[in-house]
């Protein structure tokens, strides 16, 4: 049996039972649900995959958690990026092993881990966030997905300066990003992608008019919507509700003067 395959005491586990899910971190206690107790020590030593029954006889199936079910526990104290923007930004960031990527807005972290998850173990993610609270959650939640390896958080106003050299992309998630684009076009490889994630449409007004005063190109605006399928035989049909705007997504290349 691979020793991977298998719980142990420390590792995340998600429980899954009636479509209701936790993310549970393994240890010898008992967790309470309202399908009865389930004790955390059985789990050790089990396969991912397997089921543990519960103080009621319910069956709870034992899930390897993902990095996407981790964004959705994060410690945060704001609105985080949404997978359907993360996504987006990844693709089009070409975010790749070996890459160093510079993010400005680091938040509670939920882009930071995404992106780190993709360029490690070979490359590195450079993050600015200014309020010393939101670093030090960033932190905690990087740690505890087990990426802090591949992060350096920089617990610093960007507008003060910018270390890093030759990124390979750049993300930017901040109130006034177009005061930025000066800063991290001389951290930018030429040629290659920036984003900036903006809830208003006059902050990418003001953002698009600095990317191009400072000689990007191929700068281009997109939003994207987000709606659940219920599927049952029969009676299949569009959730009542849905993700809908969320912020807009501008996308530009790096040009030489």
């Amino acid at each position: 049996m691979a020793a991977e395959q298998e719980v142990h005491e420390g590792d995340y586990v998600l429980l899954y039972s009636e479509k209701k899910k936790w993310l549970l971190k393994v240890s010898s206690r008992q967790f309470h649900t309202h399908r009865g107790i389930v004790d955390l020590a059985e789990v050790i030593g089990k396969r991912y995959g397997e089921k543990v029954r519960s103080s009621l006889n319910y069956d709870f199936t034992l899930l390897k958690p993902t990095v996407h079910d981790h964004l959705l526990n994060l410690v945060r104290l704001t609105q985080i990026l949404y997978p359907k923007d993360i996504g987006l930004i990844i693709q089009y960031l070409d975010i790749s092993p070996g890459r160093r990527v510079l993010e400005i807005g680091t938040g509670s972290g939920a882009l930071t881990i995404s992106i780190a998850n993709l360029v490690k173990p070979s490359g590195h993610l450079y993050t600015y966030e200014a309020r010393k609270r939101f670093a030090e959650i960033a932190q905690r939640n990087v740690q505890r997905v087990g990426l802090e390896e591949y992060v350096t958080i920089h617990n610093i106003d960007a507008k003060q300066g910018i270390e890093e050299r030759e990124v390979d992309a750049v993300a930017i998630d901040v109130g006034d990003p177009w005061e930025l684009i000066p800063l991290v076009a001389h951290a930018l490889k030429p040629g290659y992608p920036l984003c900036s994630f903006s809830p208003t449409i006059n902050q990418v007004e003001k953002t698009v008019e600095a990317l191009h005063s400072s000689h990007f190109v191929d700068v281009s605006t997109l939003e994207c919507f987000l709606r659940d399928i219920r599927v049952a035989t029969g009676k299949t049909r569009p959730a009542t509700t849905m993700i809908g705007h969320t912020g807009y997504l501008t996308f530009a290349r790096k040009a030489l003067a």
